[in-house]
């Protein structure tokens, strides 16, 4: 009778359009407490959320008071879609092309808890805004495995993929947990130009350009700016240089694909953009979680990596931002510039001038400084 339900659970989820769909018994995970050792270490930044009861993301028993089964489901969302080498453009993540994932998946993953749930059990959905180990629990349940870079790749899909659990007391049969096949393999930790990964399997989120593009509130660190490249929210750098991309498949999920022109955007049109125009163009977007601050400090740091000379007028206008955290990324842009290009220069002068906050000002002076250390030397 059990394993009927199990297989009539499997069925629905793929009805419901998931990938893939695992089950695993509740139990205390293997590398559970290497989430207390990650988080003493500070490798979760401003991620303060994450401190927060760490013993219920441990036990999803605290979820759901006798849950004794977690189901986890994947879902495929690669494209076929290549990125530009225009400097001109600016990088998007693949997984913020399209529709918030967390829209997609929380409706059919309510509907999977309903379905379990008229069998007289109890369930409850989770997206990743729930308090959960799912990576861990994807290996469990036989999705795959966790890779050195910590997301977590499929045999059938890469490491393209969304996750989504639902917690029931109905005691299943649980399938046999995924084996790790990244073997001697290090090119995704090889391939992070800020060196996040800090070891096998270990993330420092503060040097992550994923973290750094999208939680990180404040300024992003001088020193990591120039490694951002073209990057203006999140990064698939790591997940790229996997072997197992060969294996991916195009998504049929027609919420993943671009849309705006998000894969390959020009940089300096989001330059400008007020409160109101942010959100009306990123509506549904996982971007908007950046918020217009954060995506647009992003943007000036691009600028300030692409060496495009047409982007000047752009940063100048950015320097009259509303916003400090957008004025002062202006500023370093312009005088990342300004080695290149001396007419990137005329309005850090004009700006100075003005400009009241602290911060900025120094963002300004050290850009003036940079270029005047550049002309004295001839370099």
């Amino acid at each position: 009778m059990r394993l009927n339900m199990r297989e009539a659970i499997i069925a629905k989820a793929r009805e419901l359009g998931f990938d893939h769909a695992g089950l695993a018994r509740v139990q205390t995970l293997p590398r559970g407490a290497f989430l207390r050792e990650w988080l003493r270490r500070g490798y979760h930044g401003e991620m303060v959320y994450l401190e927060r009861a760490p013993e219920v993301r441990m036990d999803p028993s605290r979820l759901l008071p006798g849950a004794r089964t977690v189901i986890v489901v994947a879902k495929n969302y690669a494209t076929s879609v290549r990125r530009t080498a225009d400097p001109r453009c600016g990088t998007v993540s693949r997984y913020a092309w399209g529709r918030d994932y967390h829209e997609v998946l929380r409706g059919k993953l309510s509907d999977l808890a309903d379905f379990i749930a008229r069998s007289g059990a109890h369930a409850k959905a989770c997206v990743d805004t729930s308090p959960i180990l799912e990576k861990l629990w994807a290996q469990q349940t036989g999705i795959g495995w966790q890779g050195k870079h910590s997301n977590v790749l499929s045999k059938a899909f890469s490491g393209w993929i969304f996750l989504g659990e639902v917690l029931t007391d109905a005691e299943l049969e649980p399938d046999r947990p995924a084996a790790n096949h990244c073997g001697r393999c290090a090119r995704c930790i090889d391939a992070c130009p800020t060196r996040a990964i800090v070891a096998p399997y270990v993330v420092d989120a503060r040097r992550c350009i994923a973290y750094l593009t999208i939680e990180h509130r404040g300024s992003i660190p001088m020193d990591l700016r120039p490694l951002l490249g073209s990057l203006i929210f999140g990064c698939d750098i790591c997940l790229e240089a996997c072997p197992w991309n060969k294996f991916a498949k195009v998504a049929p999920e027609a919420a993943f694909l671009p849309r705006d022109g998000l894969e390959a955007p020009r940089l300096s049109q989001f330059l400008g953009m007020t409160r109101e125009a942010f959100n009306r163009r990123f509506v549904g977007s996982p971007i908007r979680r950046a918020k217009r601050a954060g995506f647009l400090r992003n943007v000036c740091v691009a600028l300030g990596n692409s060496g495009d000379s047409s982007a000047i007028p752009a940063l100048e206008g950015a320097l009259g931002d509303e916003e400090p955290l957008v004025r002062a990324h202006a500023a370093w842009a312009l005088g990342n510039l300004g080695i290149l290009l001396r007419e990137a220069y005329g309005g850090l002068e004009r700006r100075l001038a003005v400009e009241s906050n602290e911060e900025v000002r120094r963002e300004i002076t050290a850009a003036i400084r940079a270029y005047r250390t550049n002309e004295s030397t001839g370099s």
